[in-house]
This record gives C-alpha cells, structure tokens and sequence, in this order.
C-alpha cells in the first residue's frame, strides 16, 4: 500500500497545472494559495539526489516565494532524507499513514441535527472554506485557493463536503481526485463551537463512503495527532506507513 500510495501522490502532482520539475524532484505548486501543505516536492522512487540537485530545489522554492518543503514515504526514496538533512532541512515530523478499504468502513455515531452534503453555491463553498480556514489557525476569510480545492475536487471526480448543524455551519473537507482507484482524504476541520460531538468522525465515513460509491477503491490519509487518529480509526481506518514532512527554514 505504502509504494501505491505515494505512487498516487506523485501522479497527482505532475496531473497539477503549476507543476515543475527540478532534478530528480516534481514540486507541487498552488499559486493561489500559500500554505506549505499546499505546495512541495516529491522525489522520484529511488533518486539519489545530490548538494547541486537540492541547492537548484532550495533556489526553485525561494523564486516561487514558497517555503523549500518536501513530503514523502522515506521507503519509496531512501536517499533522499539524509541528503536533505545535510543541506540543513529540518524533519517538522514523521506522520502516520492510513487507509481505508470499502469491506473496513465502519458506521459512526449519529450527530444530532448533522446534516452533509457536497457544497454546490457559491455561498456553499465560501462556508465550506471558512470553516477549513479558520480550523487550520487563519484569520480572516478564506484564500481564493482554499475555495478552488474545494471546487477542484468535486470537478474533477473527487468529493467534497459542507457538515451544518441545526443550519450553522460544523465541518468540512474533501477527498481528493482519484488516481489508480486510490484518494486522500484531506482538509477535514470542525468548527471550534461543534468539536468532541463527533462531526470529525460523522464528516470522514461520509466523505469516505461517497468516494468508495463513487469507485475509490482504497482512501488514504494523514492524521495531525494521536486524538485524531483515533477518530479515524474508529471508523475503520487502520495504520499502512509513515510519511516524512521535512522543510528548510526560511532564509
């Protein structure tokens, strides 16, 4: 599972309009949209990149005014960490990687008053986004690329989701478009007012649910905590791997 899945993440990036390549690297760019999750590089299976190949993917970065950010399976590229921790890349962490198979998903609590539903308006979607936005530490309103993942993913054969609460919005995330059967389930936020009522868990067996209908044959995803993977194991997510995170402070 771990070779499929990072096989579905670097088929995604080069599948991304802004995509580039530099060395033995694809980079992942969101020109709309300036968090670090939303922008970093793979390595191809096995390179063994070297100092001119890091320094060229540390310069690519700076020119695109983003953070020099990699994410990857250690196993799929096994070079590559050790190489990247000598031209002085931090390790931000090493997160686990889950899956789901259609026979594994399980049934979450109900939530009373929970309704979900793919975001559709224009107001759908801004509602949807705020909810990510603020739910990942932003102020304000949300990035016109925040919205256009969302958009993205419903457009493209992916899903996406608004979770409302007696009419206030509680929730959402997306899974994204698949590639080889295979989709990540990514963005999902809860809002401060509607956490620990199970909206988290309720929002990801939907999400989930409607990718596997839709003909997904296995969902993946990285929980932000140990509190978190707990949730999703709860509906039937079990542990595949690991996933390195590993970035260049800004200069």
């Amino acid at each position: 599972m771990d070779t499929a899945i990072q096989t579905y993440a670097r088929t995604l990036a080069l599948r991304s309009p802004d995509h580039y390549r530099v060395g033995p690297f694809t980079v992942r760019h969101n020109p709309g949209w300036e968090l670090k999750f939303a922008n970093y590089a793979i390595p191809d299976r096995d390179a063994e990149p070297g100092a001119q190949d890091i320094a060229d993917l540390v310069a690519a970065f700076r020119e695109h005014d983003r953070l020099p950010r990699l994410e990857f399976l250690p196993s799929w590229a096994p070079a590559v960490e050790p190489a990247l921790l000598a031209a002085g890349f931090t390790v931000e962490n090493r997160a686990p990687v889950l899956a789901c198979a259609p026979d594994d998903l399980l049934a979450p609590k109900p939530v009373d008053g929970l309704r979900i539903a793919e975001p559709v308006t224009d107001a759908e979607f801004t509602s949807a986004a705020a909810v990510q936005h603020t739910g990942f530490g932003g102020e304000g309103g949300p990035d016109d690329g925040e919205i256009a993942w969302l958009r993205g993913a419903t457009a493209g054969g992916g899903v996406s989701a608004l979770a409302t609460v007696s009419g206030r919005p509680a929730g959402a995330g997306g899974c994204s478009v698949p590639a080889d059967g295979i989709g990540e389930l990514a963005g999902l936020a809860v809002a401060d007012a509607f956490r620990r009522r199970g909206v988290g868990a309720a929002l990801s067996a939907w999400l989930t649910r409607t990718a596997f209908e839709r003909g997904y044959d296995a969902v993946w995803l990285e929980p932000g905590s140990p509190d978190v993977e707990r949730i999703y194991a709860g509906i039937g997510y079990r542990r595949t791997g690991e996933k390195l995170n590993i970035s260049l402070d800004p200069a």
